[in-house]
Order: C-alpha cells, then sequence, then structure tokens
C-alpha cells in the first residue's frame, strides 16, 4: 500500500490534466457535456480560469479575471506547456444558474452559489427551503462527479492517446 503522500504527488498530475480537458470539452465537445444530466444542461466557463506552467524550480502562473475576457492568453499559455489549475465554472438547467471553480490540485469545489430557493415566510417553509437548497448542492456535486468519471474512463481508454490528446493539440494550436 502507497503512502498518503507518495500516492498524492504520484497523481495530483489527474486534476490538471482533468480540468484542461474539461476546458476543451466545454468549447469543442457540449454533447458529451448535455448527456451528464436527466436534464437540458449547458456549462460554459466562467469568470476565471488560472494556469500554470511549472518548469524545472520555477512555476509560472496566469490569471484570466473578468465576465468577457477573452481566453486567447489561456490559450497561448496551454501552447507553451500549461496546465488549467483552477477553473470557474457555470452551468444552467432551465432557468437555474450554478457557479463555481474547482481547484485541480485536490478537486474541490469552492465558492458555489446555487441558483435561489423560494422565501420563506413560516418556520413551516424552513424545512422545505433546507431541503430544496441540499437538492440544489447536490445537483452540483453528481454534475462534477459524473464529469470526472466520463474523464477517467476516457483518460485510461486507449482512446485518450489516439483520438483525445491529438483533437486538444488541434485545438490548441488552431
Amino acid at each position: 500500500m502507497l503512502d498518503v503522500a507518495v500516492s498524492y504527488n504520484r497523481h495530483k498530475f489527474l486534476g490538471y490534466e482533468y480540468l484542461t480537458w474539461l476546458w476543451f470539452a466545454i468549447e469543442k465537445d457540449q454533447d458529451s457535456m448535455r448527456k451528464l444530466d436527466r436534464e437540458p444542461l449547458s456549462m460554459q466557463i466562467g469568470n476565471r480560469i488560472v494556469l500554470e506552467n511549472r518548469q524545472k524550480d520555477t512555476v509560472e502562473s496566469i490569471t484570466i479575471k473578468g465576465d468577457d475576457a477573452g481566453l486567447e492568453e489561456g490559450i497561448l499559455a496551454l501552447r507553451k506547456g500549461a496546465f488549467v489549475a483552477e477553473l470557474n465554472l457555470s452551468f444552467e438547467t432551465g432557468d437555474q444558474e450554478w457557479r463555481f471553480t474547482i481547484k485541480a490540485e485536490s478537486l474541490h469545489i469552492v465558492g458555489l452559489k446555487c441558483p435561489q430557493t423560494g422565501s420563506v415566510n413560516s418556520e413551516e417553509d424552513l424545512e422545505g427551503a433546507v431541503l430544496e437548497k441540499v437538492y440544489l448542492y447536490d445537483k452540483a456535486v453528481r454534475l462534477t462527479d459524473n464529469i470526472f468519471k466520463q474523464f477517467l474512463t476516457l483518460r485510461v481508454s486507449g482512446d485518450w492517446d489516439k483520438k483525445v490528446v491529438p483533437l486538444m493539440r488541434q485545438w490548441i494550436y488552431s
């Protein structure tokens, strides 16, 4: 059995590859994203992306922020060998929208903002509002779990090196 620290260091590249692939999948393969939920789903890059380029003993960090920020600098960083370290996402189903950031190193979700719940006018409404909020948080977590499962299935398949990596390179260099 591997020590936790050894295992962590050996496999932490997966988070960076995952977020880089997720950016690619959102830009080029929205159909696969729509299949992840029973309801029609639209996923987009949010207002912040952080990329890191690790070379020997140095780490170059590029942060792109803003609601209408262009991602050209991010693509340029990918061309230079960077990976996505943090990715802010938004997804919508119907008239509901979720916003959150995924961090590559630990794959945890930060800053999760769920759709508004109904107003609480009495103590009886409180239980329903809490259950609705829990459902909305759970929906975001289930979606990200399903996306990660899709990535892992693809990553360990023979298609990763033969099909996905060439498509990602084509996207980066086009």
